[in-house]
């Protein structure tokens, strides 16, 4: 049983992971492998482009060793093995159309299945619509899984645009630089050039889009009492500290 397992493996668990077996004997959503034992974690990240959900997944990673998803990755995946739903989104964007929720929400289910989400997983920027919403938790149901807890990253606008028109590329090394957190020390300021969507009317306008489409996501899952919100403001290690508490309790 669980609880016989909790007590067989619990002085072999890594201190990372002691918070973790406040353990559901009901829902019995515990994994089990020689020597470890860990709740699984469905997880959504959510914030506006430039939010930090990029940076704050690859902490969650290895802390966790859970896979952070994103559509583009799993397109992008997908195109290049030639899945038959990869090919028909390969197909669409070639013709320059957006590729439809239908093949997204099929890409989602089959990489949800797949083996290294079965102790968790990370979704980074997909749901992007109350539909998209709506359709996740019926694949979730489907497959037996469901979404634990929403970590929204709250930034205000201007500081979104700050972050992203700061934003400078190396013509001669490709590093990424801020010219205000992260100015360049032995590059030259002429090498330095702003990628194009990078400028502040574009993405204004991406940060529009977002509040009308993607922000109402938020509420859906503040019906299911699954929304926790982190100041993403503060420091990058302060962030990470706050969504690890949030996860561990």
């Amino acid at each position: 049983s669980v609880k016989i397992l909790y007590k067989k493996h619990n002085s072999n668990l890594p201190k990372n992971m002691v918070k973790l077996l406040k353990i559901e004997i009901k829902e019995r959503r515990v994994c089990f492998q020689p020597n470890i034992l860990w709740k699984i974690m469905n997880i959504i990240l959510f914030g506006a482009p430039g939010a930090g959900k990029g940076t704050q997944a690859k902490e969650l990673i290895k802390k966790y060793e859970i896979p952070q998803i994103s559509t583009g990755d799993i397109l992008r995946g997908a195109i290049a093995n030639k899945t038959p739903l990869g090919l028909e989104a390969k197909k669409l964007m070639d013709q320059g159309q957006l590729v439809s929720d239908e093949i997204v929400n099929g890409l989602v289910e089959a990489r949800l299945q797949e083996a290294d989400c079965e102790k968790g997983f990370i979704l980074d920027g997909f749901p992007r619509t109350v539909a998209q919403a709506e359709e996740l938790d019926k694949i979730m149901k489907k497959i037996g899984k469901e979404i634990d807890k929403v970590i929204a990253l709250e930034v205000s606008d201007d500081e979104i645009i700050e972050r992203i028109t700061g934003r400078r590329v190396s013509k001669v090394t490709g590093k990424i630089y801020h010219i205000k957190y992260n100015p360049p020390v032995d590059e030259k300021l002429e090498d330095l050039e702003q990628r194009a969507d990078d400028n502040e009317e574009t993405v204004k306008k991406r940060l529009a889009v977002y509040n009308e489409q993607t922000a109402p996501v938020l509420d859906f899952y503040k019906k299911q009492n699954k929304v926790y919100e982190v100041d993403g403001a503060q420091g990058l290690e302060n962030i990470t500290k706050d969504i690890i508490e949030i996860l561990e309790k």
